[in-house]
């Protein structure tokens, strides 16, 4: 798919592989191995195309685990959303929700283990990458190389054109959008049976308590036996007809839509403003955010107040490589990098850092006040993410995952991600998506594993023609095979294989490479 809406293609710095850093997970000093590149700019397609090859945005830099090698080997994750069905303890928190906005209540325990992708130590060391000293002026392509060369079968074309005009940057308000408030169409979610394996069939009526059943069965039996009892008799009309039928289970939607009573507490509100470039609404709650980001990394993750500044926030969080892009045939709030913010009664409780892609909605980020902790914002958030991503399938019909970032099974606490059901885990080596239930028995026996059974299975996105590779050195665009016969004695080839390997053909053959 080439660059949607007529974007600038995507320009990144490669890296290569980084020593050995400090792991967030298991405290290890150097375990922790990964590859990296600086991305000036990136379409939000190349991008969808480099996570779901194991890559990972920490502001503009984007990262690789060196899989067989960390000392925590990280799994890309996803959920497939239009079969999720909450778990007994996502209800619990959604009703913790509820009950905290109609009445009020608080719970004394904070139930929520940790908060959704809290991995901000592990990426701290990318916090202290600068942006590499390249001009803006290098980074603007002035011509394309266009000669006929070896092993090229057509021109290398594509004039660029200016990036996207920044007008569509207005936040989306869940309040006042109706397409983003109401509750989905049970048959445009589509429950279609699971193949085995695939998880739960959903077509099927879920297991029900035997208390249930006894109680039930008891009602019949005093019916029975006591015709000429009519409250009796009311007693158990009521209690069945009040009983939710076995295949109508609630979804997350059922909880999150529901209409408060007009006596209700407090007041939700999630907005969803775009990051990057920053809308109006976005640089007005700036500070807002900032402050609770801020308490957050304190109080949180124990960070010393002079850690977590503005500028460490902005790099983090706000800064983004993503081109905004709008299509027609996309979500009405087009495609990049958004802030969706949750406010309590006027006030930033909670901020869930996220970009919009053609086929996800990819969790960056989650950040809250710790005086809502009791509420499990984290759990909540990722739920309420769930559901925006099926909303947003109604418009755009490739957008049906949820991407959580990395699933650590080596780390105990990294384990929650695997409970948003169903979902899959990315293989290593040849890159499909195998159901979680397959994996889980390989990973109890090692930390890395290859997921895909097929052992004669192979990359399919594999480079397989190097002198393709696009490159941009001198504000000139050109094949690689272009750049090493000028450059003469150039020893970078074992550097442009590794990363055409690592993003793949068809992203190598799409996003430009500088070379200075």
């Amino acid at each position: 798919m080439a660059a949607m809406g007529g974007t600038s293609p995507s320009i990144v710095e490669y890296f290569g592989g980084e020593d050995g850093y400090r792991c967030g997970y298991c405290k290890n000093d150097s375990g922790n191995f990964s590859y990296g590149m600086w991305a000036h700019s990136l379409t939000v397609q190349d991008y969808q195309d480099l996570i779901d090859r194991g890559w990972r945005r920490s502001g503009k830099y984007v990262y690789k685990p060196i899989m067989n090698r960390t000392c925590c080997p990280q799994y890309t994750v996803r959920c497939r959303v239009l079969h999720f069905q909450p778990s007994k303890s996502h209800k619990k928190v959604l009703k913790k929700m509820l009950r905290f906005l109609t009445r009020g209540e608080t719970s004394k325990i904070n139930s929520e283990g940790e908060p959704m992708d809290s991995h901000t130590e592990d990426t701290s060391c990318f916090l202290l990458k600068s942006q590499p000293d390249t001009s803006q002026s290098e980074l603007q392509p002035l011509s394309t190389y266009t000669e006929k060369v070896e092993s090229e079968e057509e021109d290398t074309k594509g004039e660029l054109t200016g990036k996207t005009d920044s007008g569509h940057t207005e936040s989306c308000n869940e309040k006042n959008n109706t397409n983003l408030s109401k509750p989905l169409d049970p048959a445009k979610v589509g429950h279609t049976p699971p193949k085995p394996g695939k998880g739960a069939d959903l077509s099927k009526p879920p297991c029900r308590k035997a208390k249930d059943i006894r109680k039930e069965q008891k009602l019949q039996k005093l019916l029975q036996n006591q015709t000429g009892n009519h409250s009796l008799q009311e007693e158990a009309q009521i209690a069945q007809k009040s009983k939710p039928k076995a295949n109508q289970t609630k979804s997350v939607e059922d909880f999150i839509f529901i209409t408060l009573p007009p006596e209700a507490v407090h007041q939700l509100e999630v907005r969803l403003v775009r990051s990057s470039p920053p809308s109006s609404q976005f640089k007005a709650t700036f500070q807002e955010s900032y402050q609770v980001y801020k308490r957050y990394q304190m109080v949180i993750h124990k960070d010393p107040p002079d850690k977590p500044t503005a500028s460490q926030f902005t790099r983090f969080l706000c800064d983004s490589p993503l081109e905004a892009e709008n299509p027609p045939n996309g979500p009405d709030c087009g495609y990049g990098s958004f802030h969706q913010q949750y406010w309590i009664d006027g006030k930033i409780v909670a901020v869930g850092v996220i970009d919009i892609l053609p086929k996800c909605i990819s969790s960056v980020y989650l950040y809250y006040d710790p005086d809502y902790s009791s509420l499990s914002l984290g759990v909540y958030s990722a739920l309420r993410e769930v559901a925006f991503t099926r909303q947003l399938h109604e418009k755009a019909s490739d957008l049906s995952y949820y991407y959580m970032g990395f699933y650590i099974h080596s780390c105990p606490k990294m384990r929650y991600k695997g409970q948003y059901r169903p979902s899959d885990l990315l293989c290593p080596e040849t890159y499909v998506w195998v159901p979680i239930e397959q994996c889980l028995p390989s990973l109890e026996d090692s930390k890395y594993c290859r997921f895909n059974r097929d052992l004669k299975a192979v990359d399919e996105g594999n480079v397989k023609e190097l002198g393709r590779v696009r490159i941009l050195h001198k504000r000139t665009v050109m094949p690689y095979s272009v750049y090493k016969r000028r450059q003469k004695g150039s020893s970078d080839e074992e550097s442009v294989h590794q990363y055409a390997t690592l993003v793949g053909q068809a992203c190598s053959e799409r996003m430009l490479l500088y070379k200075n």
